[in-house]
């Protein structure tokens, strides 16, 4: 079982920078590796894949976000971030942190491949 608790979200202006957090609380597993994603939502939009990372380092962006955000993670303290540069106002959206047993390369950027969530952390973009 895998617990995941996003933090850091807020609203600024365009240009702005913020750190997103996810926690991350996991059973023991005969698994080792795994990758964590970061997914937002919009309203009314569907939601997207905007980063991901694989427990061995490889890292995917979507490319309206390539250049402008970062994913990283501490391993020792199970803690996962996704840093935002650069923010615009369609950035604008619910974020939310996923996980799923077993390495990719490329880590997945689609929703169906994670099968732990956490409950998202909200961000607000405005011009």
């Amino acid at each position: 079982q895998v617990e995941l608790v996003e933090s850091g979200g807020g609203s600024l202006q365009a240009g702005g920078s913020l750190r997103l957090s996810c926690a991350a609380t996991r059973s023991p597993s005969r698994y080792t590796n795994y990758c964590v994603g970061w997914f937002r939502q919009a309203p009314g939009k569907e939601r997207e894949g905007v980063a991901a990372l694989d427990s061995n380092g490889p890292t995917n962006y979507a490319d309206s976000v390539k250049g402008r955000f970062t994913v990283s993670q501490d391993k020792s303290n199970n803690i996962f971030y996704l840093q935002m540069d650069n923010l615009k106002p369609e950035d604008t959206g619910m974020y939310y942190c996923a996980w799923k047993w077993g390495g990719w390369k490329p880590p997945p950027l689609t929703d169906s491949s994670y099968n732990h969530w956490g409950q998202g952390t909200r961000v607000t973009v405005s011009s």
